[in-house]
């Protein structure tokens, strides 16, 4: 089948590769022709694993192309899958500017029948207003479907979502539109992939619904946290009991110093912005924003109470990125720490596997009080403490002995918990961790 694809970003090039490596014909577009350039060229623009070698084996099978021309893209295509950024307004809501904008291109190229399905994260209602836009831009009887089809893609993990995923929800009121989906979703019927379908609006929603509850899971498990600190729980402990319990699971509870990224923050601030407008608080979603917000300035605090005051400190901070295996800093709560401390008089020495170059340019502000290290020795070489922002599997087996000799005091603050207690404190470590305070006390008895 011929597909073509608007919007080569992280979900629309992860889009496009797997399903040219399903079989399908795929043409990507984009209108910034630099990035379409180097994409040509088999250069994938951000980390994730296995994708620059399933671009490049795709295109080199020439079952996966890019362009700048929409009309180019669509003139063969059956499906269009719309794939382009809504950054949320200020007041939170999402913006639709580049749905808007493809729309309008979309008009002008329709040659014949087609299938519209958005991946993009959208508010409840965006279907039915995309299709009459595109039908009033055309200004001419059109042959299409506009079908929502959401994806739910991990960072880092995004192939094996796309390939063997838990679901793939097909919202659509046309029979028509219904069976072209499910061919463009065959290969995952041989694994017997659940295929959910419903109307386009129950589709948006499910997407906007999904990504709320995963975040107010996170906050959930971070205010246990602070709350085993207090009390002298083992938040570990409590998160296994807890997921045990099949009607809770597992997934989802460990505490941490905030979630981040470019869905959770952004799709919890539209879908309050959604309820409020509809009338409709949702007060839970609300809760889990000020928990996240507030998960920042508890980290902060931590740090300081570790150090014994920040102004004229230096800090190692190893990891960037809001989660590991991805070079994405967007909203990540090492960026916000780093402000936080350097606003504090604080200098940093920053250290990530793969998302250093990332973060430089969310930090050209700081230049004066950061230093980007080589590893995360370097980063510690003369620090007064160092923090552990992003659970990299590097950071499970750093050389701590080594770590150690290179700090000017022996503290180590662990906020995602990925280092053993008793080994860490056996060193003379002076370890702070999240959730797990009186852990750390047992630890330094025994």
């Amino acid at each position: 089948m011929n597909i073509a694809i608007v919007g080569t970003g992280y979900v629309g090039l992860v889009s496009g590769a797997c399903f040219a490596d399903f079989g399908h014909s795929v043409v990507c577009v984009d209108l910034d022709a630099g990035r379409v350039g180097r994409l040509a060229a088999g250069e994938v623009p951000f980390y994730e694993p296995g994708l620059a070698e399933l671009v490049q084996r795709n295109a080199a099978a020439g079952r996966l192309r890019f362009t700048t021309d929409t009309g180019e893209a669509l003139r063969d295509a059956l499906v269009v899958f719309l794939a382009v950024g809504t950054p949320e307004t200020p007041g939170g809501a999402a913006d639709l500017s580049q749905i808007a904008a493809a729309a309008d291109s979309l008009a002008v190229a329709l040659d014949g029948y087609k299938v519209i399905a958005t991946k993009s994260t959208v508010p409840v209602g965006t279907g039915h207003w995309l299709e009459g836009q595109i039908r009033a831009l055309a200004g001419r009887p059109v042959e299409l479907d506009v079908v929502s089809n959401p994806e739910f893609l991990r960072e880092g993990s995004a192939i094996g979502d796309f390939m063997r995923p838990d679901r793939v929800v097909i919202g659509t009121s046309s029979t028509r539109a219904a069976d072209i989906m499910r061919e463009v979703y065959r290969p995952l019927f041989l694994i017997e992939t659940p295929i959910l379908m419903t109307d386009v609006a129950t589709a948006e929603m499910i997407k906007c619904a999904s990504n709320a509850f995963l975040a107010v899971r996170i906050s959930f498990m971070n205010e246990i946290a602070n709350l085993c600190d207090a009390v002298g729980a083992d938040v570990h402990g409590v998160a296994k009991g807890m997921g045990l319990d099949k009607r809770i699971g597992s997934k989802f509870l460990h505490p941490g110093p905030g979630y981040g990224g470019s869905c959770f923050p952004k799709d919890t601030r539209a879908l309050v912005a959604l309820g409020a407008a509809s009338g409709v608080r949702q007060q839970i979603v609300e809760g889990a924003i000020d928990v996240n917000a507030r998960q920042r300035q508890v980290t902060l605090e931590k740090v300081e109470q570790a150090v014994g005051g920040l102004a004229g400190r230096e800090v190692a901070i190893l990891g960037l990125a809001f989660k590991p295996n991805t070079s994405d800093v967007r909203e990540a709560p090492a960026l916000y720490l780093c402000r936080s401390l350097v606003e504090a008089g604080v200098r940093l020495r920053l250290f990530d596997p793969v998302a250093s170059a990332e973060a430089a340019t969310f930090l050209t502000d700081l230049a004066g009080s950061i230093r980007f290290a080589d590893d995360a020795y370097d980063a510690a070489t003369g620090a007064d403490a160092v923090v552990i922002m992003t659970e990299w599997n590097e950071f499970r087996s750093l050389d701590l002995p080594r770590l150690k000799a290179m700090l000017r005091q022996p503290v180590l603050i662990d906020t995602r918990n990925v280092l053993d207690i008793a080994q860490v404190r056996a060193l003379g470590f002076d370890y702070h961790c999240t959730g797990r305070a009186q852990v750390s006390k047992v630890a330094v008895a025994v």
